[in-house]
């Protein structure tokens, strides 16, 4: 026996006093309904309806049954509404992991924005340097700076991430404006440390690439901190040119530009990538954050 259609059909009766009218609701003879509610009744051991050929009345029982069954047909009903929903409407808790600078710098601030458009999404933000595998860490939405990303995710990237070379003009005043890449190792270095290590400073001289890092004097993964102690005079740092950018409009750094490439790499292509599930787009919450952040970032570009 199918009982939740026995139980819709006996509520339906029930409220409607006859099969008839519980028959045209579901399109159904009225000697189907008469049967399934039999078969409940049989399956239950007690009478819930007396009929005559007219109508139908609830027993005592029957009423008892119908008050239980009507709250939880209600029930089943929210439930399948917020699963419709759930496929149709942002909703759900969505989980972002996104680089520490790119996070506070880009991310954070639009999210106010994410949050007023879709007030059903709970959003839960974690700022980590440490790569994330997006089924290993429960991920919906993991933004990195690097290559495009060899795992089987759907990658697009937001941005250039080229790194670039900076001095304050106080640091250049004593140390004096390198010439050429080589004369790098010479001078005093601030380095961002990655869960890879600290990043070193590569340039293609005569055809090849040479690591030409200067002797670090601080390495840190504070990226703040360590901008900080660039302005101060401490020595040249590398990073992001979109991290840098603010700060050259202010005066505050130099950027040090040379005829022989300068990267922490030699693989040019670096790149800000938002990284996400094929499947998880179909999801609206997926799929809203997806178009938001990189509408945003690229709209900044």
């Amino acid at each position: 026996m199918d009982q939740l259609r026995a139980l819709k059909y006996f509520t339906a009766t029930a409220e409607a006093g006859n099969f008839s009218a519980a028959a045209k609701r579901f399109e159904v003879p009225a000697s189907s309904i008469s049967r399934r509610i039999a078969d409940l009744e049989a399956s239950l051991g007690a009478q819930l309806l007396t009929r005559t050929t007219r109508s139908v009345a609830l027993t005592e029982v029957g009423r008892q049954y119908l008050q239980q069954v009507k709250g939880v047909l209600a029930q089943l009903e929210q439930c399948n509404k917020a699963v419709r929903e759930y496929q149709t409407i942002p909703t759900g808790t969505l989980k972002i992991s996104s680089m520490v600078g790119f996070g506070e710098r880009m991310l954070i601030p639009i999210l106010d924005e994410f949050a007023t458009l879709y007030p059903d999404v709970l959003l839960e933000v974690v700022l980590s340097d440490e790569l994330s595998k997006l089924g290993r860490d429960d991920v919906d939405i993991a933004i990195r700076g690097g290559f495009a990303p060899d795992e089987r995710v759907v990658a697009i990237q937001l941005m250039d991430n080229q790194f670039v070379a900076a001095a304050s003009a106080l640091y250049l005043n004593k140390a004096g404006m390198p010439a050429s890449t080589s004369d790098l190792k010479s001078h005093r270095g601030l380095y961002f440390k990655t869960p890879m290590g600290a990043t070193p400073w590569w340039s293609e001289i005569q055809g090849q690439w040479q690591d030409v890092s200067a002797p670090s004097i601080l390495t840190t993964n504070n990226g703040k901190w360590l901008v900080r102690k660039a302005i101060e005079g401490w020595g040249i740092l590398m990073m992001p040119r979109w991290v840098l950018q603010p700060h050259f409009d202010k005066d505050e750094l130099q950027e040090l530009t040379f005829a022989e490439p300068l990267s922490i790499t030699q693989n040019q292509d670096l790149g800000v990538y938002m990284l996400y599930q094929k499947l998880a787009y179909a999801t609206p919450k997926v799929k809203a954050a997806v178009d938001f952040i990189s509408a945003r970032v690229k709209g900044r570009g």
